[in-house]
């Protein structure tokens, strides 16, 4: 059987790179909101990051999502940001872990 192309994408605080459905994807809608999509499907500009509160908070500090989004996000939006990955952050490691029991 052929082995399958694992896509890559990199976090754009830690500048590691991982397997797409390790990451979480910041996305900026073509309505001008910024906010976390857990299936990756939204359109719109995406940037990743992985799934530690200290690689968002790396982010914040250097500005990473403005650069990689291509757009100012402003102080009130990283806090929302924040709140939403705090509470996003146990549902993304709960299916990863269900993912990797799958694939065993």
């Amino acid at each position: 059987m052929k082995q399958r192309k694992v896509p890559l994408r990199k976090c754009v605080a830690c500048q590691e790179m991982m397997p797409k459905r390790e990451l979480i994807r910041v996305v900026k809608t073509p309505e001008d909101d910024i906010l976390i999509d857990l299936k990756g499907k939204k359109s719109g500009r995406g940037a990743y990051l992985c799934g530690k509160v200290s690689c968002f908070k790396l982010a914040k500090k250097s500005k990473a999502l403005d650069r990689a989004l291509k757009h100012a996000v402003s102080a009130d939006i990283y806090d929302q940001l924040e709140q939403d990955f705090i509470r996003v952050e146990d549902e993304f490691l709960t299916s990863k872990e269900e993912e990797s029991e799958d694939e065993s």
